[in-house]
Parts: structure tokens; C-alpha cells; sequence
């Protein structure tokens, strides 16, 4: 785990990030049962599987040595051979067993992994994420690694010991029947050795480049509205098919290195050369026709590994290469931490900045500067000023989704970097004008920040958003599904569902960022008169340029350019500043005379 997260899972199991190698084993490490158990039935297997060549040139000698008399060791041989193949298929089988249980076992666990560190990333880490690259690695990546596993992995043990097996098999036999296939070992390993190290870079572009269109894929669906709107289809679609283009490029490119794979033209030179050095120790004395037929039946099994490789090695490569994709994600450090040990009590609502500023990551300036100010528990602060002067930086600090780079945020004169994040956000809610919905049903929606409210619960706060008369004239009521971040409901059906969330885990500190923007002039009304009787004994911070909304606030904090240039009351700030008068000198409103 990164040293700092926003969320950890209690005793969860810890793997190894330093490397993707060391990641993919400690994974593999996890379920060791099964990989003891795989590696003991691929030994049987192999095993069984080369002593079937063996037993058939025993029974060519029976037969040569005692012709048709020899029935009954025939019949044992036969035996025999069938018996070495069947427990050959049932290793074979306990082996694919345990594999199966691994690969998907560590999809399983990676996905669960990459989830949680997702989930404590900070905010600013996400915004430097491509969410269909994240997907990508977290679907696509992960399946990489099942494959790698199972039939990558599986294979490349089956195919060292369908090496070593027969090559131990040989020696017994006829030792100098050695020279051939210890030859074919040496070129057979130089060959995958310059395999993999050319395709190593391909398999690694492609799992980019696959990254990459899946990114761009999401974004245009995302946006399709905007694309539409901007009849931009035409130019959506050369972009993806030439994202599309260099992908299938790079595995032409893998198709090209493997169709230079050598090894199964120098298994077939050691086929020559052994059936050449059979016949000459043949003609010397030193072999028999039986152990020719052994030797050579040996030989043939090294065709299933030299053969397999050229897949095993790469689905190997795709697997390493997506696993130091995700390893990437797991590694990127948060500049936040959970501070589980940290404050953790019910919050009276006062809020301080002691000169706080704040600036983006890659920003070329400061988003806020050197801002003050004190707000009392249960005070209704409005925060005006000009587009992009940092009135929603600012409120992002109170719940630390991001952290100031300068000064103080204190609540309850406790800074927030000593409260624990999880009761400093379940205390702190916030309502955003581009209201977020899951794609689940409006009563699950309403209740996502209060987990096992009641449906009594639940419709009470949808009447306190004036929300629930829409909801009952919907098809299913509250089981209603409101589809991909709320496609379904209107802007203003949206954002009364989100107040209705609000009033519901009733927090403490309230941050309202143009929440009612959407919503007609008579609804509005009647939430304000709702949001009123929520905000008593809470503390409000409240975005908004709407006047009927300013007018009642405690007090208004005026920005300009990441600065508090004014504060105070709508009365006094339409007397004394110019920035504040600026922002609704659209207003036909008589100004007092300035004094």
C-alpha cells in the first residue's frame, strides 16, 4: 500500500508492489496450496506421459526376442502403457485444477485491489486519471493476468518439464543420445531468450495503445451529446479508427516476431541429427531397434514444448506487461492519508482559514491566495465572485478533497488534517450543481449517504427536496432506476434528489455550489423555505449568485481572483464594494449611496 490513502481495507492482504514480477508472485505466493498441488501433477503427468514411449519399445524386444508366444507380456506391456497414460490425464487434470483456482484467483484479487486503491486515491490523483484507461487496466489488464496464468504459465512448466523428463529418460537409455537434444536445449533457450526480448516492448504498446482506445472510446460516449450537438461523428469516428489501426499494428507487429520463431526449425534438425546418431551407434553395437524406437518416441515429446512456446512466452509477456500497468495505479502516491486514529467526534460547525492558499497540481497559479476568514457554528456564509475566482476550491478544503498547500483549514479550531477523514466527510455534505447519480434505483440514490435509512426515512427527505411528488408519478415510484448518472430525470429532478440525499445524512456543515441552478422559479421557493428549516443548527456554505438566495445568508464572502476582498452583509458590501456591486450590476436594484 501507498504510505498516505483516503481508504484502506482492515487486514487486507499485503502483496508486493516493488516490482511487477514480485507483484504477479506474491499474488501466485497467496495460493501456494494450489501451486504446490499444480507442480506436483504436472511432474506425475510428465512423468507418465514419457514412460509410455519407454514401455512401447520394451514391447517391440518382447516381441522381437519371443514372438507370437509372448501373449501375457504383451498384454502387461499393453497394460502398462494404458495405465502410465491414464494416470498421465488425471495429473493432467489436478494440475489445470489448481491453475484454474490461481489465474482466477488473481484476477479476482487484483481487480479487488486496484478497487481499494482506487477508492483511496485522492481527488487530485483522479484527476490526472483517464477514467477508460483505469477501466482498461482494471478489466482488460486484469483478464491478462488469468491468462497468464492459465494457459501461459501452466504451459511454460509443462513444456520444461516435457524437456527435462524425457532428456533424464535418454540418459538412462543411452547417454550419448544426450549430445543432440543438450544441443537443441542450448539453441532452443538462445532463441526464446531473443523472443521475448523482442517481444517484449510489443506486448507492452499494445497494452497502451488498448489503454488509449478504450480512454478515447469512454470520453466519446461520455460526451456524445456534445458530439452530436456538434455533428463531430464523422471526426469521432476517423480518431477511434486510427486508434483502432495502431493497435492491430502492434499485433501484426507480435505476428511477425513469432513467425520468426526459430526453435521448431531446430527441433527438426535434432529429429535428423538423433535418428543419424541412433542409426550410427546402431551399426556400432551400442543400440537396439527397441531403444532406437524408445529414444526417438522421447524425442517427439520435445515437439509439444518447442511448439507451445511460441504462445506461452507471449500471453507471459502481456501478462507482465498489464500487471505493470496496474502496479502503476497501486503505486501512485495520495497526498492525503485516512488518519483512522484521528478526530473523531460530532462537530459543532465552526469553521477557520488561517491564511490558506491552495494551487492545482500543473497549475500556473494559485487557485486561492492568502485567504482568512472565521464562521461561526450554525452561520450561513454566502461565497460570491466572478467565474474561476476559486469559490469552489475553497469549499473543497472543508472536506479535504483536496489539501491546502499553505496555512490552516480548522473546524472546530482542529485542523482538518488531524480529523479523522472518514468523520470528517460523513459531517460534511455538499451539494454540486452537476449533481452525480448512480445507476440504481432513486430510493438507493437518496439513501447513498445514510446506509439502512428507512423508506419512511427516505420519503420524508425526498418531501423536505420537494421531490417526492415527481418520484410517485414515475412508473415504479422510489424502485424507479434513473439510468447512467441520472439520464433518466431532469436537471431539476436530479438536484432534488441530491438535497433530498443531503437532508438525509444530515451533516453538519452543509456546502451548497449553485444547487438550485437548475430548478424553476416556484420549486425553488418551496426548497428554499425546506433548506431554511435544514439549516438551522447547521453551518452553511452557500455558492450562488442568486440574490433571493444572498439576501438571507449571515454573512457574504466576496473573491476575486483567489482573494476575499470583501465581506460582510448583502446591505454593506452594496455600500462599500465595488467587486460585489460589479456581480449584479445586472440587477435593476437601487444601489445606497455610497458613503
Amino acid at each position: 500500500m501507498p504510505d498516505t490513502a483516503e481508504f484502506t481495507v482492515g487486514n487486507a492482504f499485503a502483496f508486493d508492489r516493488r516490482s511487477a514480477v514480485r507483484w504477479i508472485w506474491s499474488h501466485v505466493w497467496r495460493y501456494r496450496r494450489f501451486l504446490i498441488g499444480g507442480l506436483l501433477g504436472q511432474l506425475v503427468s510428465i512423468c507418465m506421459f514419457t514412460l509410455a514411449p519407454v514401455l512401447i519399445g520394451r514391447a517391440v524386444a518382447i516381441i522381437m526376442t519371443q514372438g507370437p508366444t509372448a501373449t501375457g507380456d504383451l498384454t502387461v506391456t499393453a497394460l502398462a502403457v494404458l495405465g502410465s497414460l491414464l494416470v498421465d490425464g488425471a495429473a493432467n487434470m489436478a494440475a489445470a485444477f489448481c491453475a484454474v483456482n490461481i489465474s482466477n484467483g488473481i484476477s479476482a484479487d487484483a481487480r479487488q485491489e486496484l478497487y481499494a486503491s482506487l477508492l483511496g486515491k485522492s481527488q487530485a490523483v483522479h484527476d490526472r486519471m483517464r477514467i477508460g484507461d483505469v477501466m482498461a487496466r482494471a478489466t482488460d489488464d486484469a483478464n491478462q493476468l488469468s491468462d497468464m496464468v492459465m494457459p501461459g504459465a501452466m504451459l511454460i512448466v509443462e513444456s520444461t518439464l516435457a524437456i527435462i523428463v524425457p532428456m533424464i529418460y535418454i540418459g538412462v537409455i543411452r547417454w550419448e543420445m544426450l549430445l543432440v537434444p543438450a544441443l537443441f536445449l542450448v539453441g532452443h533457450v538462445t532463441a526464446l531468450r531473443r523472443y521475448v526480448r523482442k517481444l517484449n516492448p510489443v506486448t507492452r504498446e499494445q497494452r497502451m495503445l488498448f489503454g488509449k482506445l478504450n480512454a478515447g472510446l469512454e470520453e466519446t460516449i461520455s460526451g456524445i451529446q456534445v458530439v452530436k450537438a456538434s455533428a463531430q461523428e464523422l471526426y469521432e469516428k476517423r480518431k477511434y479508427t486510427g486508434q483502432a489501426t495502431r493497435l492491430r499494428n502492434a499485433f501484426v507487429a507480435q505476428g511477425e516476431i513469432e513467425a520468426r520463431y526459430l526453435p521448431l526449425l531446430l527441433y527438426a534438425l535434432a529429429v535428423g541429427l538423433s535418428f543419424l546418431q541412433s542409426m550410427l551407434l546402431y551399426q556400432q553395437g551400442l543400440l537396439t531397434i527397441p531403444q532406437i524406437i524408445s529414444l526417438l518416441g522421447l524425442v517427439s515429446i520435445l515437439r509439444f514444448p518447442t511448439f507451445i512456446s511460441i504462445f506461452t512466452f507471449s500471453l507471459v509477456q502481456s501478462g507482465v506487461a498489464s500487471a505493470e500497468r496496474i502496479v502503476q495505479i497501486l503505486k501512485t502516491e495520495t497526498d492525503l492519508d485516512e488518519n483512522t486514529g484521528g478526530r473523531d467526534t460530532p462537530m459543532q460547525g465552526e469553521i477557520t482559514f488561517e491564511n490558506v492558499s491552495f494551487t492545482y497540481e500543473g497549475a500556473a497559479r494559485p487557485q486561492l491566495r492568502n485567504v482568512s476568514f472565521h464562521i461561526r457554528p450554525g452561520q450561513t456564509v454566502a461565497i460570491v465572485g466572478q467565474t474561476g475566482s476559486g469559490k469552489t476550491s475553497l469549499t473543497q478544503l472543508v472536506s479535504r478533497s483536496y489539501e491546502a498547500s499553505e496555512g490552516r483549514v480548522l473546524i472546530d479550531g482542529v485542523d482538518v488534517r488531524e480529523w479523522s477523514l472518514a468523520s470528517l466527510r460523513s459531517q460534511v455534505g455538499k451539494i454540486e450543481q452537476d449533481v452525480f447519480l448512480f445507476s440504481r434505483s432513486i430510493a438507493e440514490n437518496i439513501a447513498y449517504g445514510a446506509p439502512g435509512a428507512t423508506q419512511a426515512q427516505i420519503e420524508a427527505a425526498a418531501g423536505e427536496a420537494q421531490a417526492h411528488g415527481f418520484i410517485l408519478g414515475l412508473s415504479k415510484g422510489y424502485a424507479s432506476e434513473v439510468g447512467e448518472r441520472g439520464v433518466m430525470l431532469s436537471g431539476g429532478q436530479r438536484q432534488r434528489i441530491a438535497l433530498a440525499r443531503a437532508f438525509l445524512s444530515n451533516p453538519r456543515i452543509l456546502i451548497l455550489d449553485d444547487s438550485t441552478s437548475a430548478i424553476d422559479s416556484a420549486t425553488e421557493d418551496e426548497i428554499q423555505r425546506a433548506l431554511r428549516r435544514v439549516q438551522q443548527g447547521r453551518t452553511t456554505l452557500l455558492i450562488t449568485h442568486r440574490l433571493a438566495q444572498i439576501r438571507w445568508a449571515d454573512s457574504i464572502l466576496v473573491l476575486d481572483q483567489g482573494q476575499v476582498v470583501a465581506a460582510g452583509t448583502h446591505e454593506e458590501l452594496l455600500r462599500r464594494s465595488p467587486h460585489y456591486r460589479r456581480i449584479f450590476a445586472r440587477f435593476d436594484e437601487a444601489l445606497p449611496v455610497l458613503e
